[in-house]
């Protein structure tokens, strides 16, 4: 008689930054000058170059055009489009990542260009709260004021030595920071650092 076949172990999905859960729970400061740490991790990245010719059709797959200005986002649904470059976009999503990749290739319908799942090379920093700004502006070389820099902007920079793509995704402030994975734990850290002079404790 066979020997039954045995299902070997699953695979637990881990993210970048779960080992500092805890760490950037703690450093929450809340009140006046409150600000606050979280990842979020696992959502959808798909990076897409694409030839004018099949911008349209990109663009009603995701029920937004895609935005053409340094600096601009669209957004429809569960998905966020970032401009990257003059033919490149990062589009963010809660929808499942096979899904999304499949539905933009499918619009390429042969012209030039790539439709890439890059949910794995990054992770999602959120760091919110009224002293989110003062926070990043430690670090990092933009003008971070409302002035210059508002909600549904996402621009490339870098926040302390780490190279991030930051997204203000509202007002009170919220940003959003992805940093490739292999950063994740020097940027948080430095976060953390950077958060306790407005009352959270010292991480070692």
């Amino acid at each position: 008689m066979a020997e039954p076949i045995m299902a070997g172990p699953v695979a637990l999905r881990t993210s970048p930054l779960a080992h500092l859960e805890e760490r950037m729970r703690a450093a929450a400061v809340t009140g006046a000058r409150g600000v606050a740490l979280a990842e979020l991790p696992f959502l959808t990245m798909v990076n897409v170059r694409v030839a004018p010719g099949a911008a349209d059709r990109i663009g009603r797959v995701l029920g937004a055009p895609l935005p053409l200005r340094c600096g601009d986002t669209a957004a429809h649904g569960p998905h966020t489009v970032v401009w990257l470059g003059p033919d490149e976009w990062l589009v963010l999503s809660r929808a499942d990542s096979d899904l999304v990749t499949a539905r933009l290739r499918e619009a390429l319908d042969g012209d030039p260009g790539s439709v890439v799942d890059v949910s794995a090379n990054r992770t999602t920093l959120e760091l919110s709260g009224p002293a989110a700004r003062e926070v990043l502006e430690k670090g990092c070389p933009l003008d971070l004021h409302p002035r210059a820099f508002g909600p549904g902007r996402a621009v490339s920079t870098t926040v302390g030595p780490v190279p991030v793509l930051l997204w203000q995704t509202d007002g009170t402030p919220a940003y959003r920071l992805l940093p490739r994975s292999s950063f994740a734990d020097y940027l948080a850290r430095w976060l953390i650092d950077a958060m306790s002079e407005y009352g959270g404790p010292l991480v070692a």
